[in-house]
């Protein structure tokens, strides 16, 4: 299984979070990622963003039919996001474009077996895999990338 957490981009400041939206900046990073990610990730690829406008745009530079899920929102839980992800099913490709500090502690929990407040950057990507090694699972980190790197 290939789960990618990939962080909104750049979003306007606003009292109602939930509908914030991307700056001019903000599609910028989402369409170099998106560019990037084409080209790499499998067919079968399942893409799910938060709620928030920001996270749906962001997925949409990659994929304009991209699912939506409440538990990916502000304020959620690590247990949250595995489960929307299905991990560790070991199966499947899912892209979660989602929120700080929920991906960094995620990513944390995945390969270092605690949560941690990790830093995700805005509009960048940690490319995490479940693999079975020796009857045994393992998460392996393939890569990180930002927008700036592109």
């Amino acid at each position: 299984m290939n789960l990618i957490l990939w962080r909104h981009a750049e979003a306007e400041d606003g009292n109602d979070d939930i509908a914030r939206r991307l700056t001019s900046r903000g599609h910028k990073q989402a369409a170099k990622i998106a560019a990037w990610l084409q080209t790499r990730l499998p067919a079968d690829t399942y893409i799910i963003a938060s709620e928030a406008v920001r996270a749906r745009q962001t997925a949409a530079a990659l994929y304009p039919n991209h699912a939506v899920d409440a538990r990916l929102n502000p304020g959620t839980s690590v247990a949250d996001h595995l489960a929307v992800a299905g991990w560790p099913s070991c199966r499947g490709n899912v892209v979660i474009v989602g929120h700080q500090p929920h991906l960094g502690r995620l990513a944390a929990s995945l390969l270092a077996g605690f949560e941690a407040d990790w830093s995700v950057k805005k509009g960048g990507i940690w490319w995490l895999q479940c693999r079975i090694r020796d009857e045994a699972k393992q998460t392996i980190l393939k890569t990180i990338m930002t927008p700036d790197q592109l």
